[in-house]
């Protein structure tokens, strides 16, 4: 019966002692689990107790409890360390119809890593857990995913997770910056259009749409289109077919949708900003991306992948003090600001050791976007000179998404940015 898994599969007693496991488990962890009568937490967390002792989920208690499969994802020690394994749990009836075994199914996920020498998506903290959980179980399905996050969290990082685990992985991801496309933009950039269409059109072009045709379009910043183009981009979700500009030809959409967004689309949606046909066509499937401060269990870790892949960061380390100003810091940026500050300190530092003083500012002993140091107070001139210095330094974007998230037009954001000398 175990045989009858593609994916490593065990055979598990009430007592959590493995009786036996197909090839597929054999040939990743050998036969040592069998022999040694090892129980399934000693092999997979070097627990001495059973998760849910442990504080973690049991997939066997749960399945016990309900009678029924049960699936959990967990961070289990594998041959090339610390992994993100897909658990899933079936208990197996004896003779009388008591449960008397489990099968336990074991999927490893490419998609994230543990390890700070793994993939973009790095992470093993209980909050990186439920959102790859989550992910896990929307990518193989069509439905949309809408991911809801703060800004610089690495909402496409995940949305490129999404596709990767999807059964679309092979076909194009095209992401779509939202704040940038303008009204005149929108349906050309989207839908493509043909030569002549309008001033300018030298010749035919197919939009984003056509471009992710079999794969994943990601809307980012869902949040930033215009109500008035709403309804063009509801009616694509809606009838699955577009028009290029110019075009009187309709044209068939296939692709899987992930949007995300910064904004609460909820309160958008009752302040008339955002449709709410709209809102409920993008959010089938909603998961949050949780914020940095929110997984400082991943710091460590983040720091060490992120030194890796930085050009003046390998061979880089943090020295103790300097991860204790880290881990005292709430990171309003989150990871796009942890990588700054990581990138700023590795230019700074002469030797391979990362100190206190090569961080930034605003790092030492200060909280978020605080614009008072310790000991005396600032003018408002001087307190606004400085929260939109560090707007400038965590925003990505362009001037006029800035001023979109900041809530004020382009002209007076650019007219405060010149009195304050930051052009």
């Amino acid at each position: 019966m175990l045989e009858a898994f593609d994916e490593p599969a065990i055979l598990i007693g009430l007592d959590y002692v493995i009786v036996a496991a197909n090839g597929a488990y054999q040939r990743l962890y050998g036969d040592a689990p069998i022999d040694r009568g090892q129980r399934c937490f000693e092999v997979s967390h070097h627990y001495n107790v059973p998760c849910d002792q442990a504080g973690e989920a049991c997939p066997l208690r749960e399945s016990l409890r309900s009678g029924r499969r049960h699936r959990v994802l967990h961070v289990h020690h594998g041959p090339e360390g610390q992994e993100h394994v897909d658990v899933e749990t079936w208990p197996v009836p004896g003779p009388d119809g008591q449960v008397q075994f489990f099968i336990e199914v074991l999927r490893r996920l490419p998609v994230a890593s543990a390890q700070a020498n793994g993939g973009e998506l790095t992470g093993r903290s209980r909050a990186f857990n439920r959102m790859l959980g989550l992910i896990t179980r929307a990518a193989p399905s069509d439905a949309s995913v809408l991911l809801q996050g703060e800004t610089g969290t690495g909402k496409e990082l995940v949305a490129r997770a999404v596709h990767r685990a999807s059964l679309r992985q092979e076909a194009p991801f095209v992401p779509v910056d939202c704040s940038g496309l303008t009204e005149t933009l929108f349906e050309s950039e989207l839908f493509g259009h043909e030569k002549g269409s309008f001033t300018g059109a030298v010749s035919s072009r197919i939009g984003l749409v056509e471009a992710a045709s079999g794969g994943t379009l990601f809307l980012d910043e869902v949040g930033d289109i215009p109500l008035a183009l709403q309804v063009k981009l509801l009616r694509l979700l809606e009838t699955r077919s577009f028009r290029r500009v110019g075009s009187v030809e309709p044209r068939r959409a296939d692709f899987r949708l992930v949007a995300a967004t910064h904004r609460d689309l909820r309160r958008m949606v009752e302040q008339g900003q955002f449709r709410e046909d709209l809102y409920y066509r993008i959010s089938t499937f909603p998961i949050d991306v949780p914020p940095l401060r929110a997984r400082l269990d991943d710091l460590p870790l983040l720091c060490q992948a992120i030194l890796r892949r930085l050009q003046y960061g390998q061979g880089r380390y943090l020295s103790d003090e300097a991860l204790a100003e880290l881990q005292g810091y709430d990171f309003p940026g989150n990871v796009r600001e942890l990588r700054n500050v990581l990138e700023r300190a590795s230019l700074l530092a002469d030797g391979p050791e990362i100190l206190p003083e090569h961080l930034s500012p605003e790092v030492r002993g200060r909280q978020g976007l605080a614009v008072l140091p310790e000991d005396e107070l600032l003018s408002l001139e001087e307190a606004e000179a400085h929260y939109l210095g560090r707007a400038l330094a965590l925003h990505q974007g362009d001037r006029a998404s800035l001023a979109r998230l900041l809530g004020v037009s382009e002209r007076t954001l650019y007219r405060k940015l010149r009195r304050h000398g930051l052009g």
